[in-house]
């Protein structure tokens, strides 16, 4: 007599499994996907005994778990000896080989700046993956080519299936960049896509439609039912509640792809991700590109900005908040910077927090300044037009001398420069998201660009053994760069009052 599976697993849509089970399997299931949030204990809710600080990704007043995370289901049952069964419609593996990948690639051609481009291996294989499993997180660096494995999915969806997609982005200056790189890719002959940002229309019978996942986070639930497909574009952002509901509103969605450079190290956010997109494959290194010669070799010069003693002491009391406002407003330090940007002579980002408070003060320094001559300088923050980011993009491409001062929010995520000198990070961080989203602007190779540098400014305002936010920050960034295999050379520099 065969026994009977002890989990059942039936496909409810395109974004949840149900499982059945007996009830103390199903709440030991529950236990099993049950996880602290990051950062729980600063929660409001949980401090007013609202909530456990726990997120349950099998949720048991319907037993309904994400597609993207039955792999976890069978490592469960396999630890445990029970037996499971698939039993309708979870099929997701499609048949589709390298051969067919190559062949369609050579059909399509792509091109860039109007040059017919190499498919590298690495893309390829990120893409035959995509098209085998239907559901996966690619785990990709910046400078990896992800916007044409994008493409390839898109010219592959749409010519052979002629399935209706959504592509999800966090900036209006992605939405434009990626459209403008598939009119590359296509030779110059822009394609039938929608582009979807604050302003423009929603609704659209085009093939694709390109949009910040802001411009449709408030729409109906039936709004998501159109579309056949969902690429997520720098995917580590999903873990909001925004991204998810509209994932989760993709209910048709059977091809559901995720890209990102790096995730943020949590378990509870890489779950989250594979559950949304699929189990997350590793396409290629940073370390490998620049090995192989595809990306800029780069280094990292770190200045440690020794503030006075005299300070430090003032300062040691004090919250993080009134410590970023003592550097932000230190006329010294911001010299330091300004200087540092006008002397490389060559394309420098300067990124920056907060907009009013020390981007403006670091444009207009640098702007003014006597040495600046002829060079152009730019100015970017959220409130800039889409358009205008794009221009200045452009515009950098042929500029052999400019300054950006941007904040890290419109240009540390997906903003392709590749003939980007220098970055110099003029505020702290300690997100590694954040920092190798930084650094990978400074990737990309370009004609006559032998390296890239990232100028890291640290802040040391210690105190006998009392080590200072900021600085905390910058141990972290260290740790970031030895993981990732960057060289990095440690600068003290004595900071002279103003």
């Amino acid at each position: 007599m065969v026994e009977k599976p002890q989990i059942l697993i039936n496909k409810v849509n395109e974004v949840y499994a149900k499982i059945t089970a007996e009830k103390s399997i199903l709440k030991e299931a529950s236990e099993y996907f049950t996880f602290f949030v990051p950062g729980y204990q600063f929660v409001p809710a949980y401090r007013n005994k609202i909530w456990d600080g726990r997120i349950r990704l099998l949720n048991l007043q319907n037993n309904q778990l994400y597609i993207g995370l039955l792999s976890y289901l069978e490592s469960f049952c396999d630890e445990r000896n029970y037996t499971y069964e698939y039993q309708n419609g979870l099929e997701l593996q499609d048949e589709y080989s390298e051969y067919h990948a190559k062949k369609f690639i050579s059909k399509i051609n792509p091109h860039a700046r109007g040059e017919p481009i190499e498919v590298r291996e690495h893309q390829i294989a990120a893409y035959v993956h995509a098209m085998q499993n239907r559901r996966a997180l690619l785990l990709s660096p910046t400078a990896s080519g992800k916007s044409l494995i994008i493409y390839l999915l898109f010219r592959q969806l749409h010519e052979y299936q002629n399935l209706k997609g959504l592509i999800i982005v966090p900036t209006t200056s992605l939405v434009e960049q990626l459209y403008s790189d598939f009119g590359d890719y296509n030779n110059g002959e822009m394609l039938n896509v929608h582009r979807i940002y604050q302003g423009k229309e929603k609704e659209t019978d085009k093939p694709l439609t390109i949009s910040t996942w802001q411009s449709l986070y408030k729409m109906p639930k039936e709004y998501f039912e159109q579309f056949d497909y969902v690429i997520g574009d720098e995917a580590h952002n999903f873990k909001a509640q925004s991204l998810t509901s509209i994932l989760t509103n993709c209910v048709n969605a059977k091809y559901r792809i995720g890209l990102t450079g790096t995730l943020d190290g949590t378990k509870t956010h890489k779950l989250v991700l594979e559950g949304l997109f699929g189990p997350v494959r590793k396409v290629i290194t940073t370390n490998e590109l620049i090995q192989q010669k595809v990306v800029s070799q780069f280094e990292i010069k770190c200045l440690v900005l020794k503030h006075s003693d005299e300070i430090a002491k003032e300062l040691k009391s004090k919250t993080y908040a009134e410590e970023i406002q003592y550097l932000i407003l230190n006329e010294s330090r911001n010299k330091f910077i300004k200087n540092l940007a006008v002397s490389l002579g060559t394309n420098t980002l300067v990124l920056y927090q907060m907009v009013d408070k020390h981007g403006k003060i670091l444009y207009d320094m640098i702007r003014n300044t006597e040495r600046i001559g002829d060079r152009k300088v730019f100015f970017v923050h959220g409130g800039v037009d889409a358009s205008d980011r794009e221009e200045i993009r452009r515009i950098m491409e042929i500029e052999k001398d400019a300054i950006v001062v941007a904040s890290f929010g419109t240009f540390s995520t997906g903003i392709n420069i590749r003939n980007l000198h220098n970055i110099i990070f003029a505020m702290p961080t300690k997100s590694s998201i954040r920092t190798l989203q930084s650094i990978g602007r400074g990737l990309r190779q370009s004609e006559g660009k032998e390296i890239a540098t990232l100028y890291d400014i640290a802040d040391d305002l210690r105190v006998g053994k009392h080590m200072n936010y900021t600085l905390k920050h910058f141990v972290e960034r260290t740790k970031i760069y030895n993981e990732e295999q960057f060289p990095f050379k440690i600068y003290k520099i004595g900071l002279k009052n103003a």
